[in-house]
């Protein structure tokens, strides 16, 4: 097999960034969105593998979430629909330990039309989203995500699919364009315009794009065997504040992850978050990846996030065996583009 110019082959890469991708978001899933840390570690322990949620969840909000469809065209949550405004509801509480969250079910919709079409292909993607997401039993997955609330109460309104989505700021966006960049990673130009054009239909707006930019080019580098470590002190300027982000590597995790960035979704937090982690254990994936998912917060799309980078650097054999093939749904193969 062809190397690169590290020791870990360029298809090893590919694969370790997609499964990686999976893993941080099904390693969190049980726990994520625990703001309160101490009610993770009583709830769950210390989170090393995978689990399957549980009710109560003690800091879910769906009590306060609202969402009423109109009609056929926007009638996403299903027979979900009557866990909403219910306190202590998991967001994920029918997904099986390993099993992945709706984002990344969404991912795998992705991977299948970049091999149907040979390339990214915005109408096929969008036109298989919205089967998917107004199909019954389609998943099992109670929350819905803002923005696919808003996309199809645009779409509903009669507003053309490509202009459904709404100006956004959360991190689960990131995880949606990591295929596109591992398909396209040896075709940077391309990769963006994919990337940004998949991002605009869901995801618009400019912090959205500002923050794929960072991730698009070191993903790119590193699928390329530029060394993560390199790369993020080379782009560590990115809304850290007064430090360098080397200077970060002296804090504890929880302080940096909570008590200089919040643990929340927003992108100007959790992709510092994601790049910080990504610095202090780019060749101890294993343990990066426990330690985001018991940071709590929005960790099951931090860890997508930094899983994807991490495999990239590492490979798919730096995962534990346990973590791949426990997965609940394997990510379907993809070939990059020559």
């Amino acid at each position: 097999m062809e190397k690169d110019s590290g020791s870990v082959s360029i298809a090893s890469r590919c694969r370790g960034a997609l499964v990686g991708l999976y893993i941080g978001d099904a390693l969190a899933m049980p726990v994520h969105w625990y703001y309160n840390r101490e009610a993770l570690k009583r709830d769950y322990g210390y989170v090393t593998d995978y689990r399957a949620p549980k009710n109560p969840h003690p800091d879910s909000i769906l009590w306060r979430c609202e969402y009423t469809a109109t009609g056929p065209k926007d009638d996403i949550l299903h027979d979900q629909a009557r866990y909403w405004q219910q306190s202590g509801i998991h967001y994920h509480q029918f997904l099986h330990a390993g099993e992945n969250t709706l984002n990344l079910q969404l991912c795998s919709l992705l991977i299948a039309s970049l091999n149907r079409n040979g390339g990214y292909n915005r109408s096929d993607y969008v036109q298989e989203f919205i089967s998917f997401m107004l199909t019954p039993g389609s998943h099992r997955d109670t929350y819905v995500e803002e923005y696919a609330r808003n996309f199809f109460s645009n779409y509903a309104k009669g507003v053309p699919p490509e202009r459904c989505g709404t100006p956004e700021k959360h991190i689960g966006g990131l995880a949606g364009i990591v295929p596109i960049v591992v398909f396209y990673c040896k075709s940077p130009d391309t990769a963006r315009e994919a990337a940004y054009a998949h991002l605009a239909l869901t995801h618009p707006g400019e912090k959205m794009q500002a923050a794929a930019e960072v991730l698009i080019t070191v993903l790119i580098e590193v699928l390329n065997g530029t060394p993560l470590r390199e790369l993020l002190l080379r782009y560590g300027d990115v809304s850290f504040g007064e430090q360098q982000i080397e200077e970060l590597l002296q804090v504890q995790d929880e302080q940096v992850v909570g008590g200089i960035f919040s643990t929340a979704c927003y992108v100007e937090h959790s992709v510092p978050s994601v790049m910080y982690l990504a610095l202090k254990y780019h060749d101890q994936p294993e343990q990066g990846l426990i330690v985001n998912t018991n940071l709590g917060g929005d960790n099951a799309y931090r860890g997508a996030v930094l899983g994807a980078l991490l495999g990239a650097e590492n490979g798919i054999e730096a995962f534990p065996q346990r973590w791949v093939t426990g997965l609940y749904k394997q990510p379907p193969e993809l070939k990059p583009a020559e």
